[in-house]
């Protein structure tokens, strides 16, 4: 018996596009569709020709794909207007997608109260757009509008609508929860009546919004009542609350319920890529939270799990992170016990015997150093230089004997209101020391400007090291501004590499000091990079 065929069908580039916050360009949308079509999506929707220019340029040249079929996205005929001399239509037919996808309503209510028109035109609307798409288009569909809620209150006219779609020649009727508000049950109940009503479910596809935080579960449920395609976007992308998220949808049709959703060989494997591509090209950070995907999808942290995930991944994960591209983490944090140490040690290349007292004293540290507001969890690049040093294999590559950082808000010449942050530091590296002045966009980068000054050309490995992110937390709110505060710096290099730091003073300058000092360091020590002894030689680690 052959495995189930489900096809995939995603609108990032329309429903995503809707996202607050979320603006693509042409260039931005030809390039997200190219990721799908090599994942093995078998239809783009790639937005609704004549709404925008966006669309517009998109849709003039659009990208070559070699395995998923194009959708431009439109609406059925407008009421009293044939469809042939219908404009929207008019725009669709012109855009250079082999396939049509019209929205039209489906719950009475709506053909009354939105549209304006009776029921019974509406049908007609959607049978003649239909239509004209198929003998101009290779393929059409209908979205089913308002499906579920239209079914609820007149389950005949829902079906009607989808039938008239089906009748003049639709390959695919789109049943869409466009509020929202469906649950999983509802779901499964309402395409078995549909079913049973004489629609085949090969050609019935499911579109759900995530108003209820359902969207993932609700198209599961429509697979099991017999749809055969489901409609999403990429991490869940979608107006209010988003749509179902595919990059969770797919590996639990697959991997949980043995359904076969065309993707290339490679396709399950690259999905973890796929997602936090998209995530970097929006400039949006990713959510570590995500299933499947998620940098703590397979992360652990109590000493309890890490034991056992020590002897069988499967006592706490539901698969294997690789199947989806991710990775097993073991963080390291107050939690944390002799295991997660042991785990995390081997994991940046570090075999310690599991009685060597020193480990006893990794982990001690971590606890004591985070009741003191670090967090080891989320900064890796620290706790592998804390451990390090503890088993006494770090070098120290500069010293900072004191800095000074002086801001200054004025008028300028021009009467515009300006700050200015200058840096003074003292170093010694080897046996030289330097003293040196810099100014910068704001204290922190201030001092980072003077550690450069001084250290590159010393270490000329730190030319391509860049901060990417900065994130302040206030530790003991009560304290008001006199509060501790923690300072995590993300870093990356021009080899892709990309590490997180972590300091905590309750000055927040000095807090940022003690971060930017373990990403610099990370970096020399990741790279091989030796420090000068007091010859101003380099010295054997």
């Amino acid at each position: 018996m052959s495995t189930p065929r489900v096809y995939l069908f995603d609108s990032t580039l329309r429903d995503g596009a809707q996202t607050h916050g979320v603006d693509f360009s042409a260039a931005d949308k030809a390039a997200v569709a190219r990721s799908l079509d090599a994942l093995g999506i078998d239809y783009i929707e790639g937005g609704w020709p004549g709404a925008n220019p966006t669309d517009d340029a998109f849709f003039s040249n659009p990208p070559s794909l070699s395995h998923a079929r194009l959708c431009a996205f439109g609406m059925t005929r407008r009421p009293g207007r044939s469809a042939d001399n219908d404009p929207g239509l008019r725009a669709l037919l012109e855009a250079e997608a082999p396939v049509a996808v019209l929205v039209g309503k489906s719950w009475d209510f709506q053909c009354t109260v939105a549209l304006g028109v009776e029921p019974e035109e509406n049908v007609r609307m959607i049978a003649d757009s239909i239509a004209l798409m198929v003998r101009e288009k290779s393929e059409a569909m209908y979205d089913a509008e308002h499906f579920f809620d239209g079914f609820k209150a007149n389950p005949d006219y829902a079906i009607s609508c989808v039938k008239a779609a089906l009748e003049a020649g639709a390959r695919w009727a789109v049943l869409c929860d466009t509020n929202g508000g469906t649950l999983p049950h509802e779901i499964e109940t309402t395409i078995a009546a549909v079913v049973a009503a004489g629609v085949p479910g090969d050609q019935l596809a499911i579109h759900c919004h995530n108003d209820t935080d359902n969207a993932v579960g609700n198209s599961l449920a429509a697979v099991r009542a017999g749809v055969r395609q489901v409609q999403g976007t990429i991490n869940g992308l979608g107006e209010r609350c988003g749509n179902a998220n595919l990059i969770s949808v797919i590996p639990s049709l697959t991997l949980k319920m043995g359904f076969d959703v065309g993707l290339k060989p490679d396709g399950l494997t690259r999905l973890t890529e796929v997602s936090r591509a998209l995530d970097e090209r929006l400039n949006r950070a990713p959510n570590t939270h995500a299933p499947y995907v998620g940098a703590s999808a397979f992360a652990h942290k109590g000493g309890l799990h890490v034991s056992a995930v020590e002897k069988d991944p499967r006592c706490y994960e539901h698969i294997d992170p690789a199947q989806v591209g991710n990775r097993r983490q073991i963080l390291v944090s107050d939690q944390a016990g002799r295991s997660n140490v042991l785990s995390r040690l081997r994991e940046i290349g570090l075999e310690v015997d599991p009685d060597e007292p020193k480990v006893a004293r990794v982990v001690e540290e971590v606890k004591l150093r985070e009741f003191k507001g670090y967090a080891y969890d989320g900064a890796g690049a620290s706790f592998e230089l804390l451990a390090r040093r503890l088993l006494h294999r770090v070098p120290d590559y500069f010293r900072l004997n004191s800095f000074r950082v002086i801001d200054e808000r004025r008028w300028n010449a021009k009467g515009e209101l300006i700050t200015l942050s200058e840096a003074t530091i003292k170093a010694v590296i080897g046996d030289a020391t330097y003293m040196t002045v810099a100014e910068g966009n704001g204290p922190v980068n201030a001092l980072d400007a003077a550690l450069r000054k001084v250290l590159m050309p010393v270490y000329p490995e730190l030319r391509d090291l860049r901060l990417v992110d900065y994130k302040v937390r206030i530790l003991t709110p009560d304290a008001a501004t006199a509060a501790v505060t923690r300072v995590m710096i993300e870093s990356a290099d021009s080899e892709g590499a990309r590490w997180t730091t972590v300091g905590v003073s309750p000055n927040v300058i000095d807090a940022s000091y003690n971060a930017l000092h373990d990403s610099i360091t990370y970096k020399l020590f990741t790279a091989g990079v030796p420090a000068l002894d007091n010859t101003g030689a380099a010295a054997a680690e």
